[in-house]
């Protein structure tokens, strides 16, 4: 992967050594060289960068007090002749401390762990894309026109046939889908099939008794093939 950075140092000979040793790097681009953290914060406005090697001991404001007043700040790595800074450095979540003078083997060492952070927040991210954003409604097309249904609406569903009826508060809409097909886009947690021609959306039960359900103060049967789960189910929850 290729990592953005900038440098942020007022000493132009700290700066060009780091140059040098970014130069060796195939995947490390400096896209920024600045002597004091104002001209660092108009590039942190403009361009998206990665990593920061941060001087601390910087005229008009500090590195360590750059650093505080960021938000959604860059990594860093601080570099400084002054070992005294080190601890509050590493407070600030720091990747790295590279006292001055600093060899390009130490160099390199700083660098290959703000790589590998990056390279693990990346990874993060692209799984938090992968999985998909959980819907609490879906779209219902029925006698040309499509309603949106939101779950916790949704008392029971009714088989028929080749279609659904949805059963809300006041009002019924059929749909042409399956009895399986609503089963798998209604969230599990919140709906249970109670009967081939049934499911209901617990939150709503109201009272179950012998083989049947009261739901909307209506009553449903509670089928052969389903009553053993659907019980073992409503005996988790301590109901007797």
């Amino acid at each position: 992967m290729e990592v953005k950075a900038m440098i942020v140092d007022d000493e132009p000979l700290a700066q060009n050594v780091i140059d040098q040793y970014a130069k060796k790097l195939p995947n490390l681009l400096l896209i920024a060289k600045c002597s004091d953290a104002i001209c660092a914060h108009q590039v942190l406005q403009e361009k998206k960068v990665d990593l920061i090697f941060l001087d601390i001991n910087m005229p008009k404001l500090s590195g360590i007090s750059f650093l505080k007043n960021l938000k959604d700040a860059p990594l860093v790595i601080f570099t400084t002749a002054y070992s005294e800074y080190a601890l509050e450095g590493f407070e600030l979540d720091a990747v790295d401390y590279l006292k001055k003078p600093f060899s390009f083997e130490r160099f390199c060492k700083a660098f290959f762990k703000a790589e590998e952070l990056l390279r693990l927040k990346e990874a993060d991210q692209n799984r938090n894309k992968e999985i998909p954003e959980e819907k609490d409604f879906l779209f219902i097309k029925s006698n040309k026109k499509t309603y949106k249904v939101n779950f916790h609406e949704i008392y029971f569903v009714e088989g028929l046939g080749d279609y659904i009826q949805i059963h809300l508060k006041s009002q019924k809409i059929i749909a042409n889908l399956s009895m399986k097909k609503m089963m798998e886009i209604l969230p599990s947690e919140e709906f249970f099939r109670i009967h081939k021609s049934y499911i209901i959306s617990i939150d709503k039960l109201e009272l179950v008794e012998g083989n049947s359900i009261i739901i909307n103060k209506k009553r449903l049967p509670v089928g052969n093939s389903y009553r053993q789960q659907f019980m073992e189910y409503v005996n988790s929850f301590g109901i007797s």
